[in-house]
């Protein structure tokens, strides 16, 4: 009983929750400094650190024989890291991957997995040995450069972090989730690294400004597009950063369809996944117009063509596939890794001077084991040199001591010298007693002593030290230079998609209802006076064409609504159609209210502030405002106009420094020429002035122009398919305001005007009528007329049907097909 109670008094009384949190903590550590994250200076985790100093004992350099990856892995677990063999294969295989690593570590020979996910092969097939850029992360190693721990069970050691002459956590980045933490570095471009380094050499308070001129952003091993700078800013300046990163395409032609194919993907994208989930999303027609997907990858690089369906416009596809599947990442940086057993997040610049700091006590640790070395050869010779110049004594000496122990003793007392260099002199052999042999042990000396002093000077001069490490940069610079993969530009407006986009004119049509199409201008041949036209749209029976232009792809077009609203749209945005297809309707191109409806469509090519853009309202109001007011696009449109009530907006013309007059023209043919400088610029949101009052009750705006020179010629056209050319000098100049003058003679036969343009040589006139049809005719053939005439018959209508609109668009260089006049 009493032993009992003896042994109750040893047991102690322990809290649970801290016994439960202390070993969670001790696990966490273990798992953040032994498994998960890189040491800050060689860039590495312990698994990668064993892998590389096991295949460095093995004598696995670049110019050595592959050895089985089984080998170095057996090697691996049972001297260093005593864990699974796959954790140990996985990561030898990874560092042997160029789509994985900016630059391999691993040269692997045989299957190591591909950019598709496929597994490797197992172990006992693949073969490896270190790259030339892995030696330089060991090189000098055996200087006693960095400390060496005992291995798991105390048998052998290994290096606690590599010398590494490469700043490999930034070159091949990192990732890894430990307990509570992750990291994950991007990969970059050595060239830039290195330049980086060296400015913070020179300069060790240089701002992150600077060393930004030299480090663009991460490169990644599969290339791709990084959009934006302020994501790499925030993770330089912070740690942490947010980037976007989208797969390369390009566009090719097959005939009258257009074909995507992807050149190179986001970081760790699965090319094979990727095309899984876009055919996922065809099939559930989440994406529409893709006809076909192929992989005709091969060694050369990706290739993934995305063919489309006919007449389907690619800009639309494309942005649909980078908002839908993983050809546009998120790629978070996190600059996490260990200093000094503990894990914290790092800026740029603290990462480079990391590099630095531990470069430096390198080149120290290795200058003195040299020093030392030196030092100790020097002594030799000296103790040599010193027999040599008392050889008949030293001889006598030894031929007088019983044994070789007495032999050294009475060399250290004859001549004071160490038990070093006696025993040196003691091991000397005969041959070194020649001339020959005296006078390499002199000039091997001379050295030596010049060595010592340059060694010397290293370790006293800052400025030598930071010389060396310069020299060895730059030498790792141009062994291991490589391009830039990854391209980067500043924001999402500087993706030049329109790059992908032939610039062609194209022929917008808007209907009644507000359904919008864009159709190559080619698909209309040109016809004479007088045709019957081709069908430009198909409408439903209460729709018709309500207005349509000629533009080019690369255009911007303004839309300005019935509430005085306007809007922007690139014309490429527009859905390509065939000529018999109905469009799409506007409302889901533009962000219009419910009762909202378009009411004039300007294009143009810039903004600039010596242009300005002229309203023309139906109760003949006209407004102008600077063109610069309108350049800051928004999603849901700006204030353009002040409308009357019972008012609307019949046309919109951009007004050049080259535009003397304006233009109005009515409904029952009146019309009003007067000076641009008779109306004011005026704000956004102004109501504008009185354009010209109405002779005629019940009359209206149909149509207005800009005017550069008199002799210029106007060509109106009536609701009945009449037109006529006249020069504008006919029309008499009055002051804005006024009634005006006859335009065009009205009859039965002409109806009532419908618009006028401006006659152009190199254009020619396009007619719409009401129930779809269009007409292409030189405007040169239509016959010149006086101001009080009706005009000639551009197009001969059905009954039933009339004039809706006309437009100018250019001409065509060879005529074509032409149709029977009827």
């Amino acid at each position: 009983m009493a032993d009992l109670f003896e042994k109750s008094q040893d047991i102690q009384e322990i809290d649970i929750e801290e016994s439960v949190k202390a070993s969670y903590l001790d696990y966490s550590m273990s798992v953040i400094i032994g498994r998960a994250l890189p040491d800050a200076r060689d860039g590495l985790k312990p698994v990668h650190r064993r892998i590389l100093y096991a295949m460095n004992e093995l004598g696995l350099t670049s110019r050595a024989a592959y050895k089985k990856s089984a080998r170095i892995v057996g090697d691996v677990i049972g001297k260093y890291h005593p864990h699974g063999d796959t954790a140990v294969y996985d990561a030898l295989v990874r560092m042997a991957q160029p789509f994985s690593m900016r630059i391999p570590l691993v040269d692997g020979q045989g299957n190591f997995g591909s950019i598709d996910g496929d597994n490797p092969a197992a172990m006992r097939y693949t073969e490896a040995r270190m790259t030339s850029l892995a030696e330089e992360l060991l090189r000098d190693i055996d200087k006693d450069t960095v400390d060496f721990v005992p291995n798991y069970d105390d048998t052998l050691t290994e290096p606690d972090v590599l010398p590494s002459r490469v700043p490999n956590l930034l070159l091949n980045g990192s990732n890894g989730i430990a307990v509570g933490m992750a990291t994950n570095i991007p990969p970059h471009r050595i060239d830039e690294l290195i330049d980086a380094l060296l400015v913070l050499i020179e300069n060790p308070n240089a701002e992150l400004s600077e060393i930004m001129e030299h480090i663009e952003g991460p490169d990644f091993p599969t290339g791709g597009i990084i959009f934006g700078k302020q994501g790499i800013l925030n993770a330089y300046k912070t740690g942490r950063g947010r980037i976007k990163v989208r797969a390369k395409t390009h566009i090719e032609k097959k005939g009258n369809k257009e074909i995507i194919v992807i050149d190179e993907l986001p970081y760790q994208v699965n090319k094979a996944r990727l095309i899984e989930q876009i055919a996922n999303l065809v099939k559930e027609k989440q994406i529409e117009g893709i006809g076909e997907i192929r992989d005709e990858s091969d060694r050369e690089g990706i290739r993934v063509v995305i063919e489309l369906k006919k007449d389907i416009y690619s800009d639309i596809v494309l942005n649909n596939l980078y908002k839908s599947t993983n050809m546009e990442i998120t790629f978070g940086i996190i600059l996490l890794a260990i200093e000094n057993k503990e894990p914290k997040v790092f800026t740029l610049i603290e990462l480079l001077n990391l590099f630095l700091n531990h470069r430096k006590t390198i080149v120290i640790r290795r200058t003195i084991f040299e020093l030392e070395k030196a030092k100790k050869r020097a002594h030799i010779l000296e103790g040599l040199l010193k027999a040599l110049d008392n050889i008949d004594e030293v001889i006598k000496t030894i031929k007088a001591s019983e044994d070789t122990p007495s032999a050294r003793v009475a060399l250290i007392e004859r001549f004071d010298l160490s038990e070093i260099q006696a025993n040196a002199i003691l091991d000397m052999k005969l041959q070194r007693l020649t001339g020959l042999e005296r006078e390499k042990l002199e000039n091997e000396y001379k050295e030596l002593m010049a060595e010592i002093e340059r060694l010397s000077a290293i370790l006293k001069s800052e400025e030598k030290l930071n010389e060396i490490i310069k020299e060895e940069l730059l030498e790792i610079k141009e062994k291991f230079s490589t391009p830039r993969l990854t391209q980067i530009v500043e924001s999402y407006e500087e993706i030049d998609i329109e790059d992908l986009i032939p610039n062609e004119p194209m022929v917008v049509t808007i209907t009644h209802r507000g359904y919008v199409k864009r159709v190559p201008l080619k698909s209309y041949e040109k016809q004479k006076r007088g045709g019957k036209g081709k069908t430009a749209v198909t409408t439903y029976e209460d729709d018709f064409i309500e207005d349509f232009f000629i533009s080019n792809t690369h255009d911007t077009l303004m839309f300005v609504t019935d509430k005085g609203q306007l809007y922007w749209l690139k014309v490429y945005k527009i859905p390509e159609a065939g000529r018999s297809a109905k469009g799409k309707a506007v409302v889901n191109l533009l962000q219009l209210e419910p009762d909202e409806k378009i009411k004039a469509i300007i294009p143009t090519t810039d903004f600039a502030a010596d242009k300005s853009l002229a309203f023309f309202t139906k109760n003949g109001v006209v407004k102008r405002t600077n063109l610069s007011e309108f350049s800051n696009i928004r999603s849901r449109g700006i204030k353009a106009i002040t409308l009357d009530e019972n008012d609307e907006l019949v046309s919109a013309k951009i007004i050049t420094p080259q535009t003397q007059w304006l233009f109005i023209i009515t409904q029952k043919g009146m019309c009003i020429r007067f000076r641009v400088e008779d109306v004011r610029e005026m704000g956004r949101s102004a109501r504008g002035v009185t354009g010209i009052r109405f002779k005629y009750s019940g009359d209206k705006v149909v149509g207005a122009e800009t005017i550069k020179e008199e002799h210029q010629e106007l060509l109106t056209v009536s609701e009945k398919g009449i037109g006529k050319r006249t020069e504008a000098i006919e029309y008499r100049e009055q002051s804005r305001g006024g009634k005006g003058v006859i335009a065009m003679k009205l009859t039965p036969k002409t109806g009532d005007v419908v618009g006028v343009v401006t006659v152009d040589e190199d254009k020619d006139l396009m007619v719409l009528t009401s129930v779809g049809k269009m007409i292409r005719v030189d405007m040169t053939s239509i016959r010149k007329a006086g101001r009080n005439t009706s005009g000639v018959v551009i197009v001969k209508l059905d009954k039933g049907d009339k004039v809706v609109s006309i437009a100018k668009c250019p001409k065509e260089e060879e005529e074509g097909e032409e149709v029977e006049k009827s």
